[in-house]
């Protein structure tokens, strides 16, 4: 199974951050990707520098037959194409796309895979932390399971212990 994770909470030259995750979800769905199934979109608070607006998020899974890199390379793509700006860590961004999980894939820093933006790791090594990431995942692949710690990701954010993840995302602000 692999996993994209996609955030937005800056407009952009595709729209809000509602619209500019919507259409990174088409864009998951051309060739030489296939969007299998979209989670819901949800509000939720910034992870890093508070004082920026509110991330619209969901969780993806993709087929492809494209390797991890290249998949990691058409990410990055897309997200340029959102106009997106690596100035500040974690800060504002109109598009933002995580490769989660690539078929239980196991890359570290040690493996030595270098991308545009650096050494890929997989899965993403900040997911147990991220309740906006692990709520979508629960959502559309209640099955799913870490492949380093064989935890899903229901267990995973039980142990956050966060019990509002975030709202659905409405029309309106968004």
């Amino acid at each position: 199974m692999i996993l994209v994770a996609i955030g937005s909470n800056v407009p952009g030259p595709w729209g809000s951050p509602r619209e500019t995750v919507e259409r990174a979800l088409g864009e998951l769905d051309r060739s030489p990707l296939k969007l299998v199934r979209a989670s819901r979109l949800i509000r939720t608070a910034p992870m890093g520098p508070y004082d920026q607006p509110d991330f619209i998020n969901a969780v993806a899974i993709v087929a492809t037959e494209l390797a991890a890199p290249d998949l990691l390379a058409r990410l990055h793509d897309i997200e340029l194409e959102a106009d997106r700006r690596r100035s500040l860590r974690w800060g504002p961004r109109t598009l933002d796309l995580d490769l989660i999980d690539y078929d239980g894939c196991i890359i570290t820093e040690a493996d030595g895979v270098r991308t545009r933006h650096g050494l890929m790791v997989l899965p993403h090594p900040g997911i147990a932390e991220r309740s906006f990431v692990l709520a979508p995942i629960a959502e559309i692949a209640p099955d799913w399971r870490h492949p380093v710690t064989g935890k899903s990701a229901a267990e995973m954010l039980a142990e956050l212990g966060e019990g509002d993840v975030g709202r659905e995302a409405g029309d309106v602000n968004s």
